[in-house]
């Protein structure tokens, strides 16, 4: 059995719906946001959106998408991991991976909303927060940023 880790940039139809699997498992199931919260129109192969997906063997188990907020700046958004693989690193992985493709793209800080649990997690990878706590979808969140330095 291949427990190989991979994360690669979604490039076709089935690694999306891999991808829209573990969020849906992560965020719909798990956390119960509505899925018409969840799945929207940069949900798409079409859109200028990056999608990620993250592979344990042929396993989907984690997801996220980048995505340009203002010119310069990107979005990360859907960061998603699945329960059982938690706590292994893969949130970290994926976030750098992310952030690996930012500046590739040109983006010279990316943002994201943090669910208020997480923010330790982002605080350790260099994100600061800013602004008041906010409800989005009935669970607190923090909006965040990191700046790349040259």
């Amino acid at each position: 059995m291949n427990h190989t880790l991979q994360i690669r940039v979604v490039s076709k139809d089935e690694e999306l719906q891999d991808a829209l699997t573990v969020r849906r498992l992560v965020f719909i199931e798990e956390q119960e946001v509505p899925e018409d919260l969840e799945i929207d129109e940069h949900d798409t192969l079409s859109s200028p959106t990056i999608h990620f997906v993250a592979y344990q063997g042929d396993t989907p188990v984690g997801a996220s998408r980048l995505r340009t907020y203002q010119p310069g700046v990107g979005k990360i958004e859907r960061v998603a991991v699945l329960g059982s693989t938690r706590g292994t690193g893969l949130g970290r992985a994926i976030m750098e991976f992310m952030e690996e493709t930012a500046r590739a793209n040109g983006y010279a800080k990316v943002k994201l909303n943090a669910q208020c649990h997480a923010q330790g997690f982002y605080e350790k990878l260099g994100y600061v927060p800013y602004g008041d706590i906010f409800d989005d979808a009935g669970i607190p969140h923090i909006a965040m940023e990191k700046v790349f330095s040259e």
